[in-house]
């Protein structure tokens, strides 16, 4: 099942990564550099971005620890990959890679980061555990997550659309995940303190989306909802478009909540 779920987000990613460009000047790009700024890499560093997607940490990371350091940023999706590698032509600096984070090899980083990518793991305990390993002893640690339900409304609004087009029953309830259980700062900082990191501290950075048309449809392409469109006839998606929009515009919704938290710590 986890093996299926991990192919199911690589779809949604692979697909998603022509407009996650797109969206990124409104959103990726702004949490990754939210996170950055967090995480403090410099000059001569080594980095690894997990779960890079197409840079949006990776990019500002890399241009920070210059020419003596180094940035290897791994993400499933080789699309993404290949997306970061044509932004990155100048930053030689900057290694992408088509891998699975969660059995990435290499340590002894200075600085370990992934913004909105931990939740992605089949296990999140596991693969956390696994990304803070790779750091060097006293090396830091960042990673950013959604807080509460954030972005969520996009979901549930594109789901009645879809359910309304194509005459299906409106989609289950998301399974109960981790995240659910530690997606407020208090939580989140103890759950990354029972990790083992030392000197843990959880920063909310508050974010809000203008939910212009474009905007709001970007949200879904340029994202992990894009999954959702791949169940919809190709000829019926620009109708599905119509639908969300509208049941947006019903419900009034003009901006959408993206409020991250961005929790920093030490390896002992």
């Amino acid at each position: 099942m986890a093996d299926d779920r991990q192919t199911e987000i690589r779809g949604a990613f692979d697909a998603a990564a022509a407009d996650f460009t797109a969206l990124g000047r409104y959103l990726w790009e702004p949490i990754g550099t939210a996170t950055v700024g967090i995480a403090d890499p410099r000059p001569g560093e080594r980095v690894l971005d997990a779960c890079c997607g197409t840079g949006a940490s990776a990019l500002p990371a890399a241009r920070l620890v210059g020419p003596t350091g180094q940035v290897d940023a791994v993400d499933l999706s080789g699309p993404m990959i290949d997306e970061l590698r044509r932004l990155s032509a100048d930053v030689p600096q900057l290694l992408a890679h088509e891998a699975d984070v969660t059995t990435w090899a290499a340590d002894g980083y200075d600085l370990v980061q992934s913004a909105l990518g931990i939740f992605f793991f089949p296990d999140m305990t596991a693969g956390t555990d696994h990304l803070i390993s790779r750091a060097r002893p006293g090396g830091r640690v960042v990673f950013t997550i959604w807080q509460g339900d954030a972005m969520a409304a996009a979901g549930q609004h594109l789901g009645r659309a879809i359910a309304e087009v194509t005459n299906t029953p409106p989609p289950a309830p998301r399974p109960p995940h981790l995240f659910d259980q530690i997606n407020q700062a208090d939580l989140y900082a103890a759950w990354l303190s029972e990790r083992g990191l030392a000197d843990v501290e959880v920063s909310v950075n508050e974010m809000a989306l203008t939910m212009t048309p474009e905007v709001a449809w970007l949200v879904i392409v340029g994202s992990g909802f894009r999954g959702a469109l791949a169940k919809v006839p190709a000829d019926a998606v620009d109708t599905v478009r119509e639908h969300y929009l509208a049941s947006l515009r019903h419900d009034g919704v003009t901006e959408l909540d993206a409020t991250t938290l961005i929790g920093s710590g030490r390896r002992p």
